[in-house]
């Protein structure tokens, strides 16, 4: 019988609801298995032993007194660390926040608990989201459970590598321009950015509004789909939270794609994307014209403006954001003694955010300063109403649009932290979806040299329900999500 660790979410809560194991049985594998790999991989900040613990006893008090069960009953979840979790260190992976105890849990956090899931703790990231590899974390570096000297990805690079190394059956992570599809791949897990305002942003400690969602990230499609269910829907306390239908989107799960209208744009497979990743990924699109899909090659001639545009807006908001950590009011406080205010900011901010945060700050505070906001913010702004009707006009012709997901394949550990744009580069296929705001899946698509590659499939507005039913059929065509790392 395989152990808990190694089963599916929906095994989990099947096994469970049956009576045929306790969730205190399945935490206890779990535990075990971060106990085991942990020390090496470093997914998490935070665990929240005992509380999961006594979680786990309650579940099974409800399951014995054949009362209701939520649909995630007794599955252990991982959650990154900017998604606020009462009275559970919440850090961001900073210094600015290494101490900070929300007094409330964030949307997501309260529906996973009305479902009766187990909170594991809080994982690893970039420094308040800012980064592709999870290298910025002032919590140290998460490693890639495929190859322990590469990177996970980032910035949710410690939920994939927790759900890939079999630490967590699932976790949530945000994406603002990849943070959720770039470790997904580099992982080979399941990772979606749902279209924005889908799931609630409430308790998600801001980087670019108008950027980032939370996304689920699993080791399958079908856990996939049980997650986001849950997190899915509107929510009042968010001001960007839409009002749609609420779906099962379990129902979606079937292979078939005849008739299904793939967009290859040609700027996916354009300069910078790795020849080695191009043939993997055309063989991906292969597979599903096989199974009755068809695809054409076609243009987004904005595509080469996403990158520009995607980093002046987000580090423009994030220099708002960020306004507010000052160590005064909260945040950390380096206490040095001095009666003049600019001087102890300064001091509280240069020490409480690592070079990463500071050099983004500095960047949105530029382009916001008078004289450069109509020059930067809003051209880019204006660039990104472009980006979104092209794609719109794309999503006439085809139902989805696939290609890469990353344009290279996982780097080493300290290969790229001195060439910023380098690892700026690294966001140019996933920031699309964040500037338009429509939804987008990575999918394991295959390997180069054991490391993995993900295939990304984009959709339209609220258009999940074509992401789901053709990622679960490439899915099991391809059967990638079957391997998992040796560690």
């Amino acid at each position: 019988m395989k152990s808990s660790y190694n089963l599916s979410a929906k095994e989990i809560v099947t096994k469970i609801s049956r009576g045929e194991s306790s969730a205190e049985e399945c935490l206890s594998s779990f535990f075990e298995r971060i106990d085991e790999v942990e020390s090496r991989v470093h997914a998490f900040i935070t665990l929240d032993r005992d509380a999961a613990l006594q979680r786990a006893k309650e579940i099974d008090g409800k399951v014995k007194r054949k009362e209701r069960l939520g649909k995630l009953v007794g599955v252990p979840v991982a959650i990154k660390d900017n998604l606020c979790t009462r009275d559970v260190r919440t850090t961001c992976s900073s210094k600015m926040l290494e101490n900070f105890l929300p007094p409330y849990n964030a949307h997501v956090v309260e529906q996973l608990l009305k479902e009766d899931a187990i909170i594991l703790g809080k994982t690893n990231m970039d420094e308040f989201a800012m980064g592709s590899s999870t290298e910025s974390s002032y919590f140290g570096t998460t490693k890639n459970p495929w190859n322990l000297a590469y990177v996970p990805g980032g910035s949710s690079g410690g939920s994939a590598a927790a759900v890939s190394a079999r630490e967590s059956s699932i976790a949530l992570g945000s994406d603002t321009g990849g943070s959720v599809r770039c470790p997904a791949s580099f992982c080979s897990t399941v990772g979606l950015k749902p279209t924005y305002g889908l799931v609630s942003r409430f308790g998600l400690i801001a980087y670019a509004n108008s950027l980032e969602q939370i996304g689920p990230l699993a080791r399958s499609v079908d856990d996939l789909a049980l997650l986001f269910e849950v997190i899915s829907g509107y929510d009042q306390r968010d001001s960007t939270s839409i009002r749609a239908s609420t779906q099962n989107y379990s129902e979606f799960l079937r292979e078939d794609v005849d008739g299904l209208k793939i967009g290859v744009p040609e700027e996916f497979f354009g300069e910078g994307v790795d020849e080695r990743i191009v043939k993997i990924v055309w063989k991906g699109i292969d597979c599903l014209e096989k199974l009755g899909a068809s695809y054409s090659e076609f243009s987004l001639s904005t595509v080469k403006y996403a990158l520009p545009a995607y980093y002046l807006i987000a580090t423009s908001e994030a220099s708002s954001n960020l306004a507010r950590y000052d160590g005064l009011r909260y945040g950390y406080s380096s206490e040095v003694g001095s009666d003049d205010w600019s001087t102890t900011f300064s001091n509280n901010r240069k020490k409480g955010f690592g070079a990463e945060v500071r050099r983004r700050i500095l960047l949105g505070t530029f382009a916001l300063s008078a004289g450069y906001y109509d020059q930067y913010y809003l051209k880019s702004l204006q660039v990104r109403t472009k980006i979104r009707l092209e794609f719109e006009k794309a999503f006439k012709k085809f139902d989805v649009l696939a290609g890469p997901t990353m344009p290279i394949l996982p780097f080493k550990i300290g290969e790229k932290i001195d060439d910023l744009l380098a690892l700026y580069m690294c966001d140019i296929l996933t920031v699309l979806a964040n500037l338009v705001g429509c939804p987008a899946i990575s999918i394991p698509c295959g390997f180069v040299d054991s490391l993995p590659i993900g295939m990304q499939i984009m959709g339209p507005m609220l258009g999940e329900s074509v992401l789901f039913r053709t990622a679960y059929t490439f899915e099991k065509c391809s059967k990638f999500t079957d391997y998992s790392p040796k560690l």
